[in-house]
């Protein structure tokens, strides 16, 4: 088990490399089709997604945070 100061590290890898795999299994479905060989290319294709996509993550997240608490109101906030 990791200690809790890496939770935001790990939710990073965890949700980079999700999303990549999504994003370019849907891409390289699209560009390509269901050719022979699809499964390689798609991986091809997430692995360079990922190299990217692993990065941004870790210095997007704290920004879609606050994004995400000024857009939320806090129970304090909140009409009785």
């Amino acid at each position: 088990m990791l200690p809790p100061r890496l939770a935001p590290v790990a939710f990073a890898l965890v949700l980079s490399c999700l999303m990549s795999l999504l994003v370019a299994g849907v891409a390289t479905l699209r560009n390509l089709g269901p050719v022979e060989g699809f499964l390689g290319l798609w991986l091809e294709a997430w692995l360079s997604s990922w190299v990217i996509a692993f990065p941004v993550v870790l210095v997007v997240a704290p920004l879609a945070r606050k994004c995400v608490a000024a857009l939320v109101r806090s129970d304090a906030d909140a009409p009785r």
